[in-house]
């Protein structure tokens, strides 16, 4: 006997309506039923922070949560910052300065920098760095990343000055 159900995600502003099993995680809604790969599957613990997506204005890891849980919910990922021919000033940013090697942990970085740019004021390298710290990179050493936000940083302060 199935068990699914009928849910209504807002992915990126597209509405979507799929009928899912209730153990359906969200990293494999998005990555499985909707086809968006950004959102990568790293630790499954919710340690790492390479799933990291914004549900309604919140950045969570996708792979703590049930694709049944977010009925109703928007979602944001790493898919609806830019796209490979404009790229947002974020990415931008990242690409500069070299804030990405491998990349395995970028969509997970971008999407919490999102968050954190919405939220916090980012006034140092060090509150960057507490504000990126549930998020692991094996290949930057950070401080290209910190580089990167910065850089973001600087952006927004002069277009609202």
């Amino acid at each position: 006997m199935s068990l699914a159900r009928p849910v209504k995600i807002t992915v990126n502003g597209t509405l979507y309506e799929r009928v899912v099993e209730p153990r359906l995680l969200l990293v494999d809604f998005l990555r499985h039923t909707l086809g968006l790969t950004g959102t990568h599957v790293g630790c499954e613990h919710g340690v790492c922070g390479a799933c990291t997506v914004i549900v309604d204005s919140d950045s969570m890891r996708a792979c703590l949560l049930f694709a049944v849980q977010l009925d109703g919910c928007h979602v944001e990922t790493v898919e609806g910052l830019g796209s490979l021919k404009v790229l947002s000033a974020l990415q931008e940013a990242f690409h500069e300065h070299h804030a990405l090697q491998c990349g395995f942990c970028t969509p997970g970085m971008l999407m919490t920098t999102v968050d954190l740019l919405r939220k916090r004021p980012l006034a140092s390298d060090a509150e960057i760095r507490d504000g990126l710290s549930g998020n692991l990179c094996r290949c930057t050493g950070y401080q290209h990343i910190v580089d990167a936000v910065r850089a973001v940083v600087a952006k927004q302060r002069e277009t609202d000055a």
